[in-house]
């Protein structure tokens, strides 16, 4: 049975008690958590960080399909089975965290806390960058010759430089020419599973004794105004959590001194 690559991350010389699983976003990898993580368990020498590259992304290339939220979250629950341990607790971005919400809802009894990053339990129709991307990828040449002109392409289509240059890193080099690491009618199953999923019960009824931190980035639309009221009525009830902080959706790159200051305050 296939596993899921990932990368660990622990404090020098430190032998964690708690391990936290990082599940990234659609069209990344682990490793766009990594100083985050490193920068955590500097901090919080207990714990060890899996950053962990979902199926179809990063190295965990091959997994036969269906690709919807549920095979996502069997495979990171089969990685903690093959590595012998229980997360207690799991860290998802955008289209992770909606893993992040079904693994606790499939797997999760044992889990202390499930960090939810400018995601959305909600469901609604296909949309937003990572559905725009989707589109211009496919518009786009099967190969490149070279990780620049994949850039160029991708700028001509008014995609931001960063955001260019980070999906440049989802290129390989075969045979002298650069092709995409992923198969993009994966990812396009991933992300209408994603968009059809409704996971509210998991807030409504966290497993276990989890609690569940939900972090929306002030400039983000991808937490919707109605799911913000939602999310707040849900707080009161003292085992969800709603932190606002500023910034866009790629909190991790944008604001990591927030992020880290509430990772290191609740966990």
């Amino acid at each position: 049975m296939k596993t899921l690559s990932y990368d660990t991350v622990t404090a020098p010389g430190a032998q964690p008690a708690r391990w936290l699983y990082m599940l990234h976003g659609i069209f990344g990898s682990g490793r766009n958590w990594g100083s985050v993580a490193r920068r955590f368990v500097r901090e919080k020498t207990e714990w060890g960080v899996r950053l962990v590259d979902l199926r179809q992304h990063g190295m965990s290339a091959g997994f036969p399909p269906p690709h919807t939220l549920e095979t996502a979250a069997a495979d990171v629950d089969a990685l903690a089975e093959a590595l012998g341990e229980v997360p207690a607790a799991v860290l998802g971005h955008s289209f992770g965290g909606k893993v992040a919400l079904m693994y606790a809802r499939q797997h999760g009894a044992a889990l202390e806390q499930i960090w939810i990053i400018d995601s959305t339990p909600e469901s609604r129709a296909p949309g937003g960058s990572a559905w725009e991307m989707l589109d211009i990828v496919r518009a786009l040449p099967p190969e490149f010759p070279s990780r620049a002109a994949l850039i160029d392409q991708l700028r001509q289509r008014g995609v931001a430089a960063p955001t260019a240059q980070w999906m440049a890193t989802n290129l390989e080099e075969q045979g002298g020419v650069y092709r995409w690491r992923f198969d993009l009618d994966a990812i396009e199953d991933l992300l209408l599973d994603f968009f059809a999923t409704d996971l509210w019960s998991v807030l409504e009824n966290p497993p276990g004794r989890a609690s569940v931190h939900v972090v929306k980035a002030e400039e983000s639309s991808v937490l919707s105004p109605s799911a913000v009221r939602r999310t707040e009525e849900l707080a009161a009830g003292g085992r969800v959590s709603l932190h606002v902080v500023a910034g866009g959706h790629w909190v991790n790159a944008e604001n990591p001194d927030a992020l880290h200051d509430l990772l290191v305050r609740y966990l």
